[in-house]
């Protein structure tokens, strides 16, 4: 058996990618400091990975339950600190008492600098504190350029990670029958909406699946997949619990805002 007959057929390009960090920590005796990974990214890389004798993987967000985190593959004997996974807390300032920041406003303002996604991780809001992780390559460059965020006119400061905002993630739980686990059905239920709504939604390229953009109604999902649909939230598909007399799917979600 191959070891991509584990994952879909879109992730291949990123398994020969994890492939080629483990061969580097392996022959050259190196280590390998990615960017920030999505949790699928993080699981891909602890399954080809595995317990291999020659080479260790190491994560870590700053949040201790940071969802996008950096990965260090290096030699087991490498122990490391904090530092070598090379990142900066950014506070970001502004007028609380006026102005109100969205998650959306803060991602779609550092994509704007021209940023790519996987140079900063988790985007934290909790009350009034807005917080960016970056990498630290490019902290400067936010701390510089940063000014606005949506209306709000911001200033940016980097802070010890003990500062970090903890963040309750509220999951409500449901159950579930359907007679399929295709995209479109699965956030039909999810989301209460009509499978026609959903099926535009796909098609216009809001709906992603563990944080991976799916433009086809008919994909099929499986049981640990993260799906969210913009404007709408985001949903776990928590377990699958086999078919009912009727031979629909018994399933188990979790959703959030």
């Amino acid at each position: 058996m191959s070891i991509y007959d584990h994952f879909r057929p879109e992730e291949a390009v990123f398994v020969d990618k994890v492939k080629e960090w483990k061969e580097y920590a392996e022959h050259y005796h190196k280590i390998k400091l990615t960017d920030f990974l999505d949790p699928r990214e993080q699981q891909i890389i602890k399954l080809v990975i595995g317990t291999h004798a020659d080479v260790s993987v190491h994560f870590y967000g700053v949040a201790s339950d940071a969802e996008r985190k950096r990965a260090l593959i290096c030699p087991p004997y490498v122990k490391p600190d904090i530092q070598d996974f090379s990142m900066e807390l950014l506070q970001v300032d502004y007028a609380v008492k006026f102005q109100e920041i969205e998650h959306r406003q803060v991602l779609g303002a550092l994509m704007s600098l021209g940023l790519k996604r996987e140079k900063f991780g988790d985007i934290i809001l909790c009350e009034d504190v807005v917080q960016i992780i970056s990498a630290k390559e490019i902290a400067d460059y936010i701390i510089m350029n940063l000014e606005s965020i949506g209306r709000a006119k911001v200033s940016v400061r980097s802070v010890p990670f003990k500062t970090i905002a903890a963040v309750q993630e509220e999951w409500k739980e449901k159950a579930g029958t359907l007679t399929s686990l295709r995209l479109d059905v699965l956030i039909a239920e999810m989301f209460n909406l009509s499978r026609q709504k959903v099926q535009l939604l796909v098609k216009g390229g809001l709906v992603k699946v563990n944080w991976k953009t799916i433009e086809q109604p008919s994909f099929e999902c499986l049981e640990g997949d993260v799906l969210s649909v913009r404007g709408f939230g985001r949903s776990k598909l928590l377990s699958i619990e086999g078919k009912t007399k009727r031979d629909k799917w018994k399933v188990v979600y979790g959703t959030r805002k």
